[in-house]
């Protein structure tokens, strides 16, 4: 192997590609959002080159732009084109006029321009509701002209609804569709039933919480883990909810069935959270916004699904890819994008752990620790939840145990918070205890693995014994990633060349022995014959005897 780069300092990557099977054997797919109010919009083949460039591989779009529609050609990116609100009342009342749109701006670009759905309309029964009555029809011709051009089986066709269609939608089990929508609702219903489409929904916590008066916490708003006492319980069905979003799904799920639609699935076709607000929108931050798409994005790719369908896929687009300066309203309807015209990150999302995808955040390197000035009272409130609820091992801690030097509450948090961290796969919103903690990107046990370049060779004897004496730890998913497929010499190279002396949270090697046990195994025994270093000074006896007990 040669040289060996450190990832998380190249430019941003955003992976929306999603290709995790769920338990229906649908695939999950996770896209964004193109709106276009922007005063310095990017050219279409600019917007294709971000895309690209993200690996964004699926997209919404507000219209059937042309251009973008030419640009998006033998890309593969999947698009969802849309039929504007201005154009409903025409396409509805009338076949042929459906018949030449989908002419114009579907066939012409098909199959170069990879198009897999049709969005009719967006919100229409609540933004434009004298539309209400011909939308479903406007859905029929259109599908109609897509069955006469051979497309139907590809394309799906849908409309985009607001989640505020569904009325009392906690608990999910007691959600029903506004029955002012009925005459609409069942044969849209069973339009999307006949031909096998889905459900579009409109799902924004934000507005939730925001409309709550106090009622919606915010960790619930923003996907952070919850203990068991402050999760949503449905009384009717006992299921247990930890965030709004799946709570909204289900609410949509129980209102289909209320109307005896069962089998019809749901795919977000807006959702997100915005970064910058006035100032009646104090939760409209950077940080919450990269809370809420982090969390999200994983959720989705684990295919997580949701309390009434586990496992099952949730397509869902993020809103929006750009910030829409030109945007009318508040300042927070101007701010939800994820980049800035100049193709920028707005911020960056903590996506390391998700297993497909790449931020330069330096998640890989990055550690919670007590925020400084916080309340000794609330950091030990939180080192209690963290060594109880939280269910960190904190017996290093005790008293004659390693880590229980220093003696004060905030190193003992620093080693609870990290180690509860690194357990939630370093996730945005794991480093909260209600506000006493902070990401850091400096151990406050002094992990010394920077992302330099370095060149693997094989351990010289020189190397045995100019190596410093000092310990340096390292965190073990770094390492791991460092050394996956690695062979053991070259294990052995890197705890001489990069100075590891010891690996001190060991604990964590636990779960890593069954990935990489033998590797690093070699890897120490290498260094033990040729350097005559003894095993333990590799190993911290009193965190992992699990792990000695390989040897």
């Amino acid at each position: 192997m040669g040289e060996l780069t450190s990832l998380p300092f190249l430019c941003f990557l955003l992976v929306l590609l999603l290709s995790a099977l769920s338990a229906s054997g649908q695939k999950a797919i996770l896209g964004v959002n193109l709106g276009t109010y922007v005063s310095d919009m990017p050219s279409p083949t600019q917007v294709v080159v971000l895309l690209r460039a993200q690996n964004i591989r699926h997209v919404r779009l507000f219209d059937a732009d042309k251009a973008m529609l030419v640009a998006l050609a033998n890309t593969g990116i999947q698009v969802i084109v849309s039929v504007p609100n201005d154009q409903i009342l025409g396409i509805g009342q009338s076949n042929a006029t459906a018949a030449n749109w989908v002419a114009r701006n579907i066939v012409a670009h098909v199959p170069a321009t990879n198009i897999t759905a049709i969005a009719v309309g967006s919100e229409v029964l609540t933004a434009l509701p004298n539309a209400a009555p011909i939308l479903v029809n406007a859905m029929q011709y259109i599908h109609s002209a897509l069955v006469a051009a051979n497309l139907n089986s590809k394309i799906k066709v849908s409309t985009p609804h607001a989640s505020s269609i569904i009325l009392d939608s906690f608990p999910p089990s007691q959600a029903f569709f506004n029955r002012t929508s009925d005459p609409v609702m069942v044969p849209l219903l069973k339009f999307l039933q006949s031909t096998g489409s889905y459900l579009m929904l409109n799902v924004y916590p934000y507005y939730d919480y925001m409309q709550s008066n106090g009622v919606i916490p915010l960790d619930y708003a923003l996907f952070r883990p919850l203990s068991p006492n402050k999760e949503a319980v449905d009384s009717n069905t006992l299921l247990h909810y930890t965030n709004v979003f799946d709570a909204v799904i289900d609410a949509a799920y129980f209102a289909m069935s209320y109307l005896n639609f069962t089998n019809i699935p749901v795919v977000v076709t807006e959702t997100g959270w915005p970064s910058k607000g006035d100032s009646s929108e104090p939760d409209a931050t950077i940080e919450n916004a990269d809370t809420y798409n982090s969390n999200l994005i994983r959720h989705i790719i684990n295919n997580t699904g949701t309390p009434k369908r586990p496992g099952m896929a949730v397509s869902t687009y993020i809103y929006e890819l750009y910030n829409e300066d030109l945007r009318p309203g508040t300042t927070s309807e101007k701010n939800w994008g994820l980049f800035e015209s100049d193709g920028t990150p707005v911020y960056i999302l903590h996506l390391t752990g998700s297993g497909i995808i790449l931020a330069n955040d330096t998640t890989n390197q990055t550690y919670c620790v007590a925020k400084e000035g916080s309340d000794p009272k609330m950091i030990q409130a939180a080192l209690d939840w963290a060594c109880g609820p939280g269910k960190v091992d904190c017996s290093p801690l005790l008293q004659g145990q390693p880590c229980y030097e220093p003696d004060t509450v905030v190193a003992h948090a620093n080693y609870a918070f990290d180690t509860y961290y690194h357990i939630m796969g370093m996730s945005s919103g794991t480093c909260y205890f209600d506000g006493v903690a902070t990401v850091s990107t400096t151990d406050p046990n002094d992990i010394g693995i920077s992302g330099s370049t370095f060149t693997l060779e094989p351990v010289t004897a020189a190397e045995c014994w100019s190596a410093p004496s000092q310990n340096v730890v390292m965190d073990h998913v770094h390492f791991l990633e460092v050394v996956e497929g690695m062979e053991p010499y070259q294990i052995a190279h890197i705890l001489l060349h990069r100075k590891i002396r010891q690996v001190m949270r060991v604990h964590h090697f636990t779960s890593a022995i069954a990935q990489d046990g033998s590797a690093f195994y070699s890897a120490v025994s290498y260094v033990y014959f040729y350097c005559e270093w003894p095993i333990v000074q590799f190993i911290s006896m009193g965190l992992c005897p699990e792990f000695m007990n390989q040897f």
